[in-house]
């Protein structure tokens, strides 16, 4: 598959992994769609693309989840189709279960979850009409290993996995593909705004994020990922990754393990 004459629509678009993946897939020729709630970030990601004529805003909150179907409407509007969603905007989480404020919970859950899914939800009468789509979800490693500090994040991505593992089964003789994308640790300002027990962002950066995956090699694999249609890749240090393979053969080992982890 090329990108060429592809219509992507990107959440989250306006920085991290989002604005990475905008970047690559311009120079691949698609034709894009970015959101996030920022307009000024998204111009700034739009600037920096390859063909900006072939790049629209769409400013969006996925918190807002009971009016994005006429986000969608206004999505389909610009190019007349869409091919694939990408859905890539979220929080994350920084608190232990004990500090973090039930109020949290449900926001992280409004937007990780909620949002995603109604927007995905939106779109896909579309992809049924046209029977052909592609929706693509970053999760992460901690969608498949619950961590410390994570909880309501780690519940958010779990609920990804599920829901989309539903719809692809669901919607296979539609031609709908579904791709989940679980990243380990990338360099990105995930951290610095990750929600703490109060709700305030943390404003600060972790040492592992700091040493993650840079996010333009990122964006590089996992445009590989959609281009072949893969079912769910796991892009992330070897850590990260034998740690899901472990999770598998050796959940045991991994819980004990877990205990002792400092994710910060």
């Amino acid at each position: 598959m090329s990108f060429s004459d592809k219509t992507i629509w990107i959440t989250g678009a306006s920085s991290g992994i989002g604005k990475a993946l905008a970047i690559e897939l311009s120079n691949q020729n698609a034709k894009l769609i970015l959101s996030s709630r920022n307009k000024g970030e998204l111009e700034l990601v739009k600037a920096q693309c390859k063909n900006i004529n072939l790049v629209k805003i769409i400013v969006l909150d996925l918190e807002d989840y009971t009016n994005l179907e006429i986000k969608v409407d206004e999505a389909l509007a610009v190019f007349g189709n869409i091919d694939i969603l990408v859905n890539n905007g979220g929080v994350s989480q920084r608190s232990y279960v004990n500090d973090t404020q039930i109020s949290v919970d449900k926001r992280i859950m409004d937007i990780n979850y909620l949002g995603t899914v109604a927007l995905s939800k939106a779109i896909l009468p579309h992809f049924v009409k046209n029977k052909i789509g592609h929706f693509v979800v970053t999760t992460s490693i901690v969608g498949k290993i619950g961590t410390p500090l994570r909880s309501s994040y780690a519940a958010s991505k779990h609920a990804l996995h599920g829901f989309f593992d539903s719809l692809r089964a669901e919607h296979f003789k539609d031609n709908i593909a579904v791709t989940l994308i679980c990243p380990g640790f990338v360099n990105t300002n995930v951290s610095m705004n990750a929600l703490i027990g109060d709700g305030k962002q943390q404003q600060k950066m972790d040492i592992a994020t700091q040493n993650g995956i840079q996010p333009d090699r990122f964006a590089k694999l996992m445009a590989k990922a959609i281009k072949n249609k893969k079912e769910e890749v796991y892009i992330a240090g070897a850590k990260e990754k034998l740690g899901v393979y472990m999770k598998r053969f050796f959940p045991k080992i991994v819980t004990i393990m877990i205990r002792k982890l400092s994710v910060i």
